[in-house]
């Protein structure tokens, strides 16, 4: 495969008409309503949209984000060194149209933020090549063969929601995430509110925090520890990478290791991998976490993308059609 184009090469602008007309306007007293004129952003050997929307869908922050699984559509904040800018996405068969506040074709951070997102400039070719070789995975990578890892915006938000969702259903979480951006967020651009910040959470009394969201105690202070964390190593707001090692999160109370598996799953690691995840036990026929991680060893260095292939197939959308 070619070396990957810059990221100038890869957008495509949808419509040129009324480029200028909708502002940033990040500082203004009211923000404006997204723009109609989309950005295209281009994946290379495209994109699994139904499965992708479906992954998103089921991952969705109530009032911090929004998705139209329908319309192959999900909004959320993204933010940058001006504030943050609300963005929709439409994910289609070939890459993304991307709608917002003024967003143009050179703006860099944030379409730059959600190709990392997305995942658009994995080298699949080579991830085929070492998953195919595998009898349970080849039929899934041949269905869809253009599936990413979907990662995140905001490595801080990623890493409290997947406390939040420990040892518990992914509605659950969802309405755990909910009650915390309604309580501790701020209003956010577009009706959006902004999932809070990590200074915000690691100043939050447990005992009220507990009570806002309905949390035991003990997960209560795992979300204040990691909040903690992140915000004693300085971590941008809407930092994508991970500020901790796996053995540094592993270190806060109440952070085991599917949490740091998974955190490390949706912060870039290609090859990160969750061995005591039950859903990916039961797709690999009930196996134990030992036996998940030595079939794994010959999915390395993509281990990552034969969990979303996994995930998808058994959680997402059902069957390999």
């Amino acid at each position: 495969m070619a070396p990957h184009a810059g990221l100038a090469d890869k957008v495509e602008r949808g419509s040129v008409e009324g480029d200028t007309a909708v502002m940033r306007g990040r500082g203004a007293k009211s923000q404006p309503e997204l723009s109609d004129v989309p950005v295209r952003l281009l994946a290379e050997d495209g994109l699994e949209p139904r499965a992708m929307v479906a992954s998103l869908a089921a991952h969705t922050v109530p009032a911090a984000e929004r998705t139209d699984s329908e319309n192959a559509t999900h909004q959320r904040l993204i933010h940058t060194v001006q504030g943050p800018v609300a963005v929709s996405v439409h994910l289609g068969a070939d890459g993304v149209d991307v709608v917002g506040q003024g967003i143009s074709a050179t703006d860099e951070p944030v379409l730059g933020a959600i190709r990392v997102w997305l995942d658009l400039d994995a080298d699949l070719v080579r991830v085929h090549s070492i998953l195919a070789r595998d009898p349970l995975l080849r039929p899934l990578v041949l269905a869809r063969p253009a599936l990413r890892v979907i990662g995140t915006t905001d490595s801080f938000q990623t890493a409290v929601t997947t406390v939040l969702g420990q040892q518990v259903s992914l509605a659950a979480g969802r309405t755990f995430a909910g009650r915390l951006v309604a309580a501790y967020g701020a209003p956010g651009p577009s009706g959006l509110r902004q999932f809070p910040d990590s200074q915000t959470l690691a100043a939050a009394d447990v005992a009220q925090m507990r009570a806002a969201i309905g949390l035991t105690e003990s997960r209560a202070r795992t979300v204040k520890a990691v909040a903690g964390a992140f915000s004693e190593r300085g971590h941008p707001r809407g930092g994508q990478t991970l500020p901790l090692t796996r053995d540094e999160l592993l270190g806060l109370p109440g952070v085991g290791p599917w949490t740091a598996d998974y955190i490390e799953v949706r912060t870039g690691n290609q090859d990160a991998f969750t061995p005591g995840d039950l859903v990916l036990r039961r797709a690999l026929g009930g196996i134990t976490s030992r036996a998940a991680a030595n079939r794994a060893e010959a999915w390395r260095p993509f281990r990552a993308y034969a969990l979303a292939h996994l995930w998808t197939a058994t959680a997402y959308v059902s069957g390999v059609g």
